[in-house]
């Protein structure tokens, strides 16, 4: 069974999870609307890896920059600060696949089922802090450039 969130303004779409991958991994499907964008981050525990389905993603890892199209992918190494966002004038969905399972329980715990609704930013720095991501700046924020 599938599960959607909204967090920081994209819909996250958590298709697999500790629970059907032994912990393993977590296959998130993401919705950005155009401007989207997360804050810079890194995850200490698991890396990430992205794959565009359509649209463009622009990201930083570290300090390098890539702008991504339809079947391409990008891999984001462990302690990697980065950023993901959706710059063009139309949206982007990619699939994150994040290992080991981490991700998905930051966005069932802190994620809001409605677009509009605002999330709970305490609990989303702690739930963040508890699975070892840190947030290194706000939503809009660019200091890898």
């Amino acid at each position: 069974m599938t599960q959607s969130f909204w967090l920081f303004g994209s819909r996250l779409t958590i298709v697999a999870d500790r629970t059907t991958t032994d912990g393993k991994y977590d296959l998130i499907e993401g919705y950005f609307p155009p401007g989207t964008q997360t804050p810079p981050h890194r995850h200490t525990r698991y890396s990430e890896q992205l794959y565009v389905l359509e649209g463009e993603f622009t990201v930083w890892v570290g300090k390098n920059k890539v702008v991504l199209g339809a079947g391409e992918s990008a891999l984001i190494p462990k302690a990697t600060p980065h950023v993901v966002a959706a710059l063009s004038d139309r949206p982007t969905r990619g699939l994150v696949v994040a290992s080991p399972s981490a991700f998905a329980h930051l966005i069932e715990a802190t994620g809001t089922l409605n677009e509009n609704e605002a999330f709970d930013l305490e609990l989303f720095n702690r739930i963040s802090s508890e699975i070892g991501d840190e947030i290194l700046g706000a939503p809009g924020d660019l200091p890898f450039t």
